[in-house]
């Protein structure tokens, strides 16, 4: 199928189940990052891993989506988007298979950063073939909420199902969920997803590709040993030269006849305030869930089901959410649906300031159910109006565009934000550690809260309770500066969408003049 011939009748049976194979991948995707949550204090006590080694197990799969996203859209209009749908399916089920397995911290990161590239092929396409399937503004609208929907149930099952599994089996069985359902997807995409190609896209310049991911990486890499080591010659002069990758990526993009990423796209003012919002919310959004569920465990000493059982409430609110949100901006102009959701968010936050070692699990349950209720807004309609902001030959680009917002935002909050926290323990459990704690066992309690809750159990039992009390103070106080932090970054969000979309229509209506049409975009 071409631009020309794809269809604008109004979607029907097939393209709604469709959306549901396609919600199956991105449901994988927030499925992979938070049973690893989950699994973190048994893989530190199994893998031994450093506090480095732990931040790059978790958020190398993130940046290597983030890399490799528009890449991967500008193949999947080139190859076909549902053969690289397909394509990355099968490999997203190998790498997972393999990471399940995994004997040492330096294997699961790289098969951790291969599960990355096999899932940017996954994102980029399953919001463009939206786009394609689903044509009428208020249809496309609800099946962009589902799609948003579907991270969520993603993110609230593999919790549950994860924590089942950790009851019985080692760390790496929550990996090995990944297979079957990348199985049920490969027999039911080609049924009924359509296969939509442009080809008119040029051949992706793998020069941008590894200036892109070279200055992200090295940017994270400093920010990361930074915060945790100080300002060092070397993390320094990586974060310099990641700078000057970065400069030279966008000023490529401009020399290029056919760029990876089209600098056009930022002439729309919904596309580029949205995008900023995205990045931002994602910052906080991810580490609060490093957080929450470290916390839960290693705070509150729950086990991995019961700390799984206590996000369910605040999951099922936002999946909730998500999909409601879409029918309200029908009436509500989007601006003042997201920003006061935004603003709902930013209250969650502030109680989590408050939080102490011997908090009830209470505080987070009900502060994790405002979040799920307040977010829905930004996730379902935010995403909507960047795909809404250019004509469907553009939509692998402003659909990379919004995962990279997305994934870039996770993956920055876990670095910047676990970062933060990390000096924040360290300093503390530092200068408050117990007399007489053996030197290997405090080296180790100072790597993170999961390896002090992994150490204790050696040492005598009064000596346990006492760097176990320390621990959970020092990691407590880095939570309550994160949450400070996050009542900052989304207040500014919340002003930011409200003051610059205000103009922007309900959904369904015509678009106000003061923004930049899709006809617009493309002559430009």
């Amino acid at each position: 199928m071409t631009v020309d011939d794809a269809h604008r009748r109004a979607a029907g049976a097939r393209e709604w189940a469709g959306l549901a194979v396609l919600t199956l991948a991105v449901l994988m995707i927030t499925f992979d990052m938070f049973v690893l949550l989950l699994a973190l204090p048994g893989l530190s006590a199994d893998l031994r891993p450093g506090t480095t080694e732990q931040l790059w197990i978790l958020d190398i799969y993130g940046f290597m989506v983030g890399g490799f996203l528009v890449t991967m859209g500008m193949l999947g209009d080139r190859i076909g988007r549902r053969k690289l749908l397909m394509t990355g399916a099968a490999c997203f089920a190998v790498a997972s298979l393999a990471s399940a397995f995994a004997t040492s911290p330096e294997m699961l990161i790289v098969l951790r950063a291969l599960l990355g590239v096999a899932g940017a092929t996954l994102a980029p396409s399953t919001l463009a073939l939206i786009s394609v399937m689903f044509r009428d503004p208020r249809q496309r609208g609800v099946a962009v909420g589902v799609w948003a929907a579907g991270f969520t149930v993603g993110a609230m099952l593999g919790p549950v199902v994860g924590g089942v599994l950790l009851a019985h089996f080692w760390w790496g069985s929550v990996f090995l969920l990944a297979v079957p359902v990348m199985v049920l997807l490969l027999v039911l995409c080609p049924i009924l997803v359509p296969e939509f190609k442009n080809p008119e896209v040029g051949r992706p310049d793998l020069i941008s590709v590894a200036l892109s991911l070279g200055a992200m990486l090295a940017m994270t890499y400093t920010l990361k040993q930074v915060a945790r080591h100080g300002w060092e010659v070397v993390p320094v002069l990586v974060g310099v030269a990641g700078a000057g990758l970065g400069v030279l990526f966008v000023r490529r993009q401009g020399w290029l006849a056919e760029p990876i990423l089209d600098p056009a796209l930022f002439r729309n003012r919904s596309f580029s305030v949205m995008l900023i919002g995205l990045l931002l919310f994602g910052i906080v959004g991810a580490a609060s869930m490093v957080f929450i569920t470290q916390f839960l465990q290693s705070v509150s000493g729950m086990t991995p089901l019961r700390a799984a059982l206590c996000l369910v409430p605040g999951m099922v609110v936002a999946a909730f959410s998500s999909t409601v949100s879409p029918m309200l901006g029908r009436r509500l102009r989007p601006a003042y649906l997201i920003g006061w959701g935004v603003l709902g968010v930013a209250v969650a936050y502030a109680l989590f300031t408050q939080l102490d070692a011997s908090s009830s699990p209470v505080v987070l349950i009900v502060g994790f159910g405002i979040i799920g209720l307040c977010e829905g807004p930004l996730l379902a309609l935010g995403v909507n109006l960047v795909v809404d902001a250019v004509p469907v030959e553009k939509a692998s680009s402003s659909s990379s565009m919004a995962q990279i917002a997305n994934e870039a935002g996770a993956s920055l909050g876990v670095a910047i934000m676990g970062s933060v926290g990390a000096a924040v323990y360290v300093g503390n459990l530092t200068s408050s550690m117990p007399p007489g704690v053996p030197g290997p066992a405090a080296i180790a309690a100072e790597e993170s809260l999961a390896s002090a809750v992994a150490v204790a159990p050696s040492l005598p039992e009064q000596q346990a309770g006492e760097l176990l009390a320390v621990a959970r103070d020092a990691f407590t106080d880095g939570m309550n500066v994160f949450a400070a932090i996050s009542v900052g970054i989304l207040v500014l969000v919340a002003i930011l969408v409200m003051a610059l979309l205000r103009h922007v229509p309900p959904t369904g209506q015509e678009k106000a003049a003061t923004d930049v049409s899709p006809e617009e975009l493309t002559a430009g």
